[in-house]
């Protein structure tokens, strides 16, 4: 198969994921075209990762459009509804980071200007990360019978929230949502210019929330150190009325009176005497294979795995395949995050509101 040749609109700390992506699967992927407006960060990143940059939005979508499939928009909230139209009104899809726009309103001048019609979809890759990928198909597969909570303590606002959502099948029903926020010290963590070098006490932030959709509940918990803390661990509970999932311990009854127990269980290759090369090859839990790595034998992080998986989705989007994360899913995630916020600054429960993407959008299962 050919290999999908894409744009990239940005030059930064997450951008890079999408570089290192395509230079470790070269037969998979391949960015034909980079834009970034300095000159001196568009040469250095030319030089770097081989990549013709432009620092033209012109010169760039007359790249784009003859050789790439899409372009991918990672660069600052504020500056993705700009990057989104102009590419809609190039005749170019995208495939936009997290969130799309950055308040509600702005949001709302986004999906007016845009709406369904444009050829947009979302990098939300935490659903495809390979344990919360595999979590999802369990919780959808019926073994733990009707899901009716998710608590999801893995990553913030709309990342979470997206987790929340996939885990319970939810669409754009509205919720009644409750918060508050919580402060505590820390040894200072790592960050993403590497770890801390002295102990530093700081302090940790953390925001406790339920978003109650009537007959299923979700609850974000989250700390901001949770992405990079060597104390702090990530938390995964999802209830149904047969079992549930407790991180990577699964429960559930197959009849009433006979409960069975399971582990999800990462299967890697290169231990001891494999000579596969080491990488990981998927999720195994109940008697099946939940996750199969679809980018292995490639050595990436399960985050890059997840980047992975949105760009071989969008690849099938621009093809005819089906969308996989909508335009009106991430408003719809970044608008359950601000009201999540709002709830927790005012300190009363906040009842969500249908919102223009909701009522216009195809998919109502999440």
């Amino acid at each position: 198969m050919e290999a999908i040749a894409f744009g990239l609109i940005g030059g930064g700390w997450r951008a890079e994921f999408f570089l290192r992506i395509a230079k470790a699967l070269p037969e998979r992927f391949a960015v034909k075209a980079a834009l970034v407006r300095d000159r001196g960060k568009a040469d250095k990143l030319q030089e770097q990762w081989g990549v013709k940059t432009y620092t033209s939005f012109g010169e760039f979508a007359a790249a784009c459009r003859n050789g790439c499939s899409f372009a991918v928009v990672s660069v600052k909230r504020l500056a993705n509804p700009e990057f989104i139209e102009r590419l809609a009104e190039a005749g170019i899809p995208a495939l936009v980071e997290t969130p799309p726009a950055d308040g509600v309103e702005g949001m709302h001048r986004l999906w007016a200007r845009v709406g369904p019609a444009a050829k947009v979809q979302i990098a939300e890759q935490y659903a495809f990360q390979p344990m919360h990928a595999a979590r999802i198909r369990l919780a959808r597969s019926g073994r733990l019978g009707e899901v009716s909570q998710a608590q999801v303590s893995a990553a913030h606002d709309y990342h979470g929230i997206s987790l929340i959502r996939r885990l319970l099948g939810i669409g754009f029903e509205n919720a009644v949502i409750r918060a508050q926020t919580f402060t505590s010290p820390i040894v200072k963590s790592p960050d993403r210019s590497g770890p801390p070098l002295s102990e530093e006490l700081t302090e940790s932030q953390q925001i406790i929330a339920t978003l109650d959709f009537g007959n299923k509940l979700g609850v974000l918990d989250f700390t901001g150190d949770q992405y990079f803390s060597w104390i702090r661990g990530k938390r995964i509970l999802v209830r149904g009325e047969r079992g549930e999932i407790v991180n990577d311990e699964v429960s559930w009854l197959p009849s009433f009176d006979r409960p069975l127990y399971d582990r999800l269980r990462r299967i890697d290759t290169g231990h001891g005497g494999n000579l596969e090369g080491f990488h990981l090859q998927g999720i195994m839990g109940c008697g099946e294979w939940l996750y199969e790595n679809p980018h292995a034998p490639a050595r990436l992080s399960d985050d890059e795995i997840a980047v992975a998986e949105t760009l071989a989705r969008m690849g099938d989007y621009v093809r005819g395949g089906p969308s996989f994360y909508s335009l009106a899913e991430g408003c719809q995630d970044h608008y359950l995050a601000l009201e999540m916020q709002r709830a927790a600054a005012d300190g009363v429960p906040i009842v969500t509101e249908t919102q223009p993407w909701a009522e216009a959008s195809p998919r109502g299962n999440g």
